[in-house]
């Protein structure tokens, strides 16, 4: 089945500047600027008034209608970036030997480091890398607490993302080694308001 035409609306803030050239978005926001190709989706956009953007698909199947909904989405969050910012905390868990956690900015491309000693009592060092555009620090209110900041969810997101992983447990049995580095909180920076997770 064939759906005629399809469409979404997204409502643009005030302050924030949308420009969309060969269906690469970019948002332009008081936090700052970010882009995203969403060349690989055949979607259709225009400006029916001044703060309105309207997302049009037409002949698409069931499968082509769902893009619209992921492209207003993302789109969203691109603004809600460049307005609020993204904060997850993410709390250290041990039951026996304390995770160490070192924070150390690489000179050379500017991109922050995460180094984790002691998981597990073993002598391997784990280093992760961040995305660019997220800032790590060690929370100074709540011991064993990280906060990642940034404006792009999907560099946030994935920097938390890569360090839960790198602290993976294997070869034992997970329902009693649960240590690790795990997510406790996804809000925004601007305001106290908790974001959807």
């Amino acid at each position: 089945m064939r759906y005629i035409h399809s469409k979404e609306e997204l409502e643009i803030p005030e302050g924030v500047k949308v420009h969309i050239k060969t269906r690469i978005v970019t948002v332009e926001g008081p936090r700052g600027k970010l882009t995203k190709n969403l060349g690989h989706i055949a979607v259709s956009f225009s400006h029916p008034k001044k703060n309105i953007l309207q997302i049009e698909l037409h002949h698409g199947s069931r499968k082509n209608v769902a893009t619209i909904r992921t492209v207003r989405s993302l789109i969203n969050n691109l603004i809600t970036g460049v307005t609020k910012g993204f904060k997850y905390k993410m709390r250290y868990v041990y039951a026996h030997f304390p995770i160490n956690v070192n924070l150390d900015k690489i000179q050379e491309t500017g991109l922050w480091e995460v180094e984790i000693r002691n998981f597990l009592g073993e002598k391997i060092v784990r280093r992760v890398v961040m995305q660019h555009g997220v800032d790590v620090e060690a929370s100074k209110n709540v011991k064993d607490q990280l906060e990642l900041t940034g404006n792009s969810l999907e560099a946030v997101s994935q920097s938390a993302a890569d360090i839960q992983q790198v602290c993976r447990v294997r070869n034992k049995d997970i329902r009693k080694f649960l240590d690790g580095l795990y997510v406790s909180e996804r809000t925004h920076i601007e305001e106290g308001g908790a974001a959807a997770a």
